[in-house]
């Protein structure tokens, strides 16, 4: 029995021996594991770095085309509400101008009317420059062929000395925004 303690103590004493000359080399091979991870890391973290800035700057690019295409869109939306609220203003005032073109119209002989016409002929005056200025002009119609966005045709007419589709008469101007808005139709006879 004796045998055996000191055996086992032996194979004790030795075993520790082999056991830090195994634990050193497993160190070894773990710090250089370590490293060779660290290593990797790095790598992987400038990869993802650069991934992540690569996907930032087209967030970037994404967000500011967006707010670009939000400016157009808000200011067509802007430009539109204008042209609205001027084409709805200039309607109200149509009328008011046809009567003064019908009141200039009319044949007078007296001084006094013939005051009374120059006074209304510088209210006409003024108003078709506050209507020019707003860019609102008078559709051209007499003469030219007939265009349905532009004309509403109230009468026809056979006449060949004009052209088939040709507005021989306008009872009633119409007016157009900005070239490319109509205010309201022309009112016109046309030409068969």
């Amino acid at each position: 029995m004796v045998d055996e303690e000191k055996t086992k103590e032996t194979e004790e004493v030795v075993e520790p021996e082999k056991t830090e000359d195994a634990e050193k080399t497993e160190d070894k091979t773990e710090s250089e594991k370590k490293n060779a991870e660290k290593d990797e890391p790095e790598k992987d973290s400038q990869e993802d770095i650069a991934k992540k800035l690569k996907d930032s700057e087209d967030k970037y690019l994404r967000l500011y085309a967006e707010f670009d295409n939000y400016k157009k869109r808000t200011q067509k939306e802007k430009d539109a509400r204008y042209a609205d609220a001027v084409i709805d203003t200039a309607a109200e005032f149509l009328p008011v101008l046809d009567n003064l073109e019908r009141a200039l119209a009319v044949e007078v002989t007296s001084e006094d009317a013939k005051n009374l016409k120059a006074g209304v002929e510088m209210v006409h005056k003024q108003m078709i420059e506050s209507l020019s200025k707003m860019k609102i002009s008078a559709i051209a119609a007499v003469g030219e062929e007939f265009d349905p966005n532009l004309h509403n045709a109230v009468m026809h007419v056979d006449d060949e000395s004009v052209t088939d589709n040709t507005v021989v008469e306008e009872f009633m101007k119409g007016y157009i925004y900005n070239d490319d808005r109509v205010v309201r139709h022309s009112m016109v006879k046309v030409a068969n």
